[in-house]
């Protein structure tokens, strides 16, 4: 009988990880054991992808809010310090902002506006629109933001961010003066020493803000990208992709682990005779309509994967050529048509049979994917397999 299965993502129930578990090894077994007891094959381009943070706990990599104002301190110089462009999250900034404060006498914090880079909205632009405010040239202050929109709360947490960074900044003993401003150049006008907090444009906001005149700039990829008294550390990324592990805690982003999936790989097909592809992902790339969040708040999606997950999709469009090349073909002759078009089809770079296909890399697909399928919460599967994501209709 011919397949009626394409594309399956499944997760994967395993132990609670802690430091020093041989991951590989429950990884491999947990895949195993859930084929056997749920009675379905593994197959060769099957994908295991692992979630970043089980991966980061196996590391024991964590560092205290102490470390991170010892770095922050030494780095920055203690004094006044502008800290801009954060996003607005108790479990991804907030602890950090805790060691930033704790690390300066005083904090000028520039939030980005009418949302910050990942969509958390402090202002609606209906709003921005009515009040004749142009984010893209107007700099508020607290007082005239609270003047103009009120308080908003976030419409998922009911936080009102801009309060609650406040507040934060000055119980662990900083100043706090707030603004609103798109430009980087503005927070110079403040002080020279600058903390950019934005994790995907860091690189040109690090160049604007030296081209201007500033005297000390680091990124959070700058904070903790070494070992501070013995903490964790990331070295390409420092804070970018931690969270709150406790209130005084946080969990880093993984260290390299390159070494980790190609490992997985190789037992893979020692104990099954298959051809595993395995990643390690991190937040997805996805948009959410209704709060305008799009989520990726880590580095990047794929921290490793083995070389055959490198790449685009190569794909036809099938309602395309049912419409345009086989328009007059139906039932098993448009079948048929389609298949041999499918086998033919080569590379589909520049192809019109290809539009409409998603252009994006195979890593932030399938760890998008992984990425929606183990949620955040408790659903104890942080191992994802995914099954005939490279299977075409001619399979």
């Amino acid at each position: 009988m011919e397949r009626k299965i394409g594309t399956t993502s499944r997760g994967i129930r395993c132990p609670i990880i802690r430091e020093g578990d041989d991951l590989a090894d429950i990884v491999v077994k947990s895949v195993i054991e859930a084929a056997e007891s749920e009675g379905f094959c593994l197959n060769d381009r099957d994908v295991v992808g692992i979630t970043e943070s089980v991966v980061a706990r196996s590391q024991g990599n964590y560092a205290s809010v102490d470390a991170i104002a010892k770095d922050v301190r030494t780095k920055l110089g203690g004094e006044t310090i502008g800290v801009i462009f954060p996003i607005l999250s108790r479990n991804r900034f907030a602890i950090c902002l805790r060691g930033i404060a704790m690390g300066a006498k005083k904090i000028v914090l520039m939030l980005s506006y009418p949302s910050d880079e990942v969509g958390n909205e402090l202002v609606s632009l209906d709003k921005l629109d009515e009040a004749g405010v142009n984010p893209y040239s107007d700099v508020l202050t607290e007082e005239k933001y609270r003047e103009l929109f009120g308080q908003n709360l976030h419409p998922f947490t009911l936080v009102d961010y801009v309060q609650y960074y406040g507040d934060l900044i000055r119980e662990c003993g900083a100043e706090a003066e707030i603004i609103f401003a798109n430009n980087p150049k503005v927070i110079l006008n403040y002080t020279k020493n600058v903390l950019t907090c934005d994790i995907h444009t860091r690189v040109r906001t690090k160049r604007i803000l030296k081209a201007a005149g500033a005297e000390v700039v680091c990124g959070l990829d700058d904070i903790l990208n070494e070992s501070v008294d013995g903490s964790g550390y990331n070295e390409k990324f420092g804070l970018l992709g931690s969270n709150k592990s406790t209130e005084d805690k946080i969990k880093l982003f993984p260290k390299e682990c390159g070494d980790l999936v190609l490992d997985i790989q190789a037992r893979f097909l020692k104990e099954t005779g298959k051809n595993i592809e395995v990643m390690v992902y991190g937040d997805g790339a996805f948009k959410d309509p209704v709060g305008k969040i799009w989520e990726l708040a880590d580095p990047s999606v794929s921290v490793a994967n083995t070389p055959g997950l490198e790449g685009t999709p190569n794909e036809l469009k099938l309602k395309y050529l049912a419409d345009n090349d086989f328009a007059d073909l139906s039932g098993d002759a448009l079948k048929s048509a389609i298949e041999q078009r499918i086998r033919e089809k080569g590379d589909l770079a520049g192809s019109m049979a290809s539009q409409g296909t998603t252009p994006r890399r195979l890593t932030d697909l399938i760890g998008s994917l992984c990425d929606l399928t183990s949620g955040s919460g408790d659903k104890g599967t942080p191992i994802i397999l995914v099954q005939g994501y490279f299977d075409n209709y001619t399979n």
